[in-house]
């Protein structure tokens, strides 16, 4: 229902950007994942290191996987979708009643603008700004 009504909205959730999972051992995923026809586009030192995979032909989303750190434990850490614009939306998710919204923020080892946000059941949900790719 959030997301329907954000979409109604002028800025909208997009294609799905990429999903975030935590693994037992980021390099020993990376390289299940590039079994299944997926490629690495970059390491970053987000969460320690992090690879992005995606698919071969580059459609579909990226996979961000990184190794669990503390009391992580591995699966899925959330789901990102593209948005137009990051501020609008986190405005917009706020106006549609979303009571777990945190502000948007620059995150520097990614070099993107990201929101996140929470369903009923407090799972995480994130938005990044597209125009920061």
């Amino acid at each position: 229902m959030y997301l329907y009504y954000a979409q109604q909205q002028s800025s909208v959730l997009g294609k799905i950007d990429h999903i975030e999972i935590e693994a037992s051992d980021a390099e020993e995923m990376a390289d299940f994942f590039k079994k299944l026809g997926y490629q690495e586009v970059r390491q970053t030192e987000h969460h320690g290191t992090s690879y992005e995979l995606e698919p071969a032909d580059g459609d579909g989303p990226i996979f961000e996987i990184h190794t669990v750190e503390g009391e992580e434990v591995p699966g899925i850490n959330h789901i990102a979708f593209a948005a137009d614009d990051v501020e609008d939306l986190a405005d917009d998710l706020r106006d549609a009643g979303v009571e777990r919204v945190v502000d948007p923020y620059y995150v520097e080892k990614t070099g993107r603008t990201i929101c996140n946000f929470r369903d009923p059941d407090g799972r995480r949900f994130q938005a990044v700004d597209e125009a920061d790719e």
